[in-house]
């Protein structure tokens, strides 16, 4: 059994898979989830797991070289949007239609419990050398 880190197993599995360039969206329990991605859905009930709880949880994990957001985040979520921009200072924003367009092309999909509006990331993995 692991010691600390993400212990589900679906979601450790996935992550172990991932690839440079690689997509991972985390998003709210509203964000429509595109055929195609492998998915992991951690929502249990309305903002449990928190956005930012899984979205810390994943960066401890991940090396991100890359992050793009929803531009209505800023005034729809600030909360999120001050998360966003602090974990990425070269966070690129897009319209939603765009993010949602974009999400098609993630190699997975992190879907959290979050219930407020526009709490997701695109992510693009690196590398760690």
């Amino acid at each position: 059994m692991k010691r600390h880190g993400i212990l589900n197993r679906h979601l450790a599995g996935a992550l172990a898979e991932l690839g440079h360039g690689d997509g991972v969206l985390v998003c709210d329990a509203g964000m429509p989830i595109p055929d195609g991605p492998r998915v992991v859905d951690l929502a249990f009930r309305a903002g449990v797991p928190s956005f930012a709880e899984v979205l810390e949880g994943l960066l401890e994990e991940l090396v991100v070289e890359g992050a793009t957001a929803a531009s209505e985040v800023r005034d729809a979520n600030p909360a999120a949007a001050g998360l966003l921009t602090d974990r990425f200072p070269g966070l690129g924003l897009v319209p939603h239609e765009r993010l949602k367009e974009l999400s098609a092309g993630a190699r997975l999909v992190v879907r959290t419990g979050e219930a407020r509006p526009y709490a997701n990331v695109l992510l693009r993995c690196g590398v760690f050398f």
